[in-house]
């Protein structure tokens, strides 16, 4: 049984997702709210239940070691940003949502989508005042149910966010933060 997540832990997720959606708000000129967030340690990487999702990949360069994570998010809510930031109209974005294949130009805001992540999560290190270096590794999509690919040992835990996150217009989804276990994250009294 994996340990519960200590108070730095929950605070670094909450950190995060409050920056990444406040940025891709301003951003992609898009309300978005985080609603809710929970925090756990997990001995396996989470699937996205019941969609697609895109997993954003993350390396977190610790010193000299890159420890690697990712952000998922359902499909629909990745297009509905890509499409923000490429200001196509909200009628267009609603048939957009529905479909579960990208053209060659939502594949590149896509990427831009995932630069502001990486950007966002960065920043939210760095607010900490955390000595973590947070670099963007590309995406991918995932199928329903299915756990996304990253460099991973099975068995080695994982700080786990969900976050309930409303998008202007289109309601809420669940966004899932995987992140490595930092010496960032650990409480003062643990490091030593």
């Amino acid at each position: 049984m994996a340990p519960e997540a200590t108070e730095r832990e929950a605070q670094c997720v909450e950190e995060v997702f409050q920056r990444v959606c406040g940025d891709l708000s301003m951003i992609a000129d898009r309300e978005m709210e985080v609603t809710s967030v929970e925090t756990e340690v997990m001995d396996h990487r989470p699937a996205g239940k019941g969609n697609i999702h895109i997993s954003f990949r993350l390396g977190f360069t610790q010193g000299e070691d890159v420890l690697h994570g990712c952000m998922l998010l359902p499909l629909a809510e990745a297009i509905t940003l890509a499409c923000s930031l490429m200001m196509i109209p909200e009628n267009v974005i609603a048939q957009t949502r529905k479909q579960d294949t990208l053209d060659a130009t939502t594949k590149d805001a896509m990427l831009e989508v995932g630069n502001f992540i990486c950007g966002a999560t960065d920043a939210a290190f760095r607010a900490l005042g955390a000595d973590i270096k947070v670099i963007f590794e590309g995406c991918q999509g995932v199928r329903p149910d299915v756990r996304p690919a990253m460099i991973y040992e099975e068995g080695g835990e994982l700080i786990v966010g969900q976050a309930d996150v409303s998008q202007g217009g289109f309601g809420n989804a669940m966004h899932v933060l995987m992140m490595p276990k930092l010496k960032a994250t650990e409480t003062p009294d643990e490091d030593s």
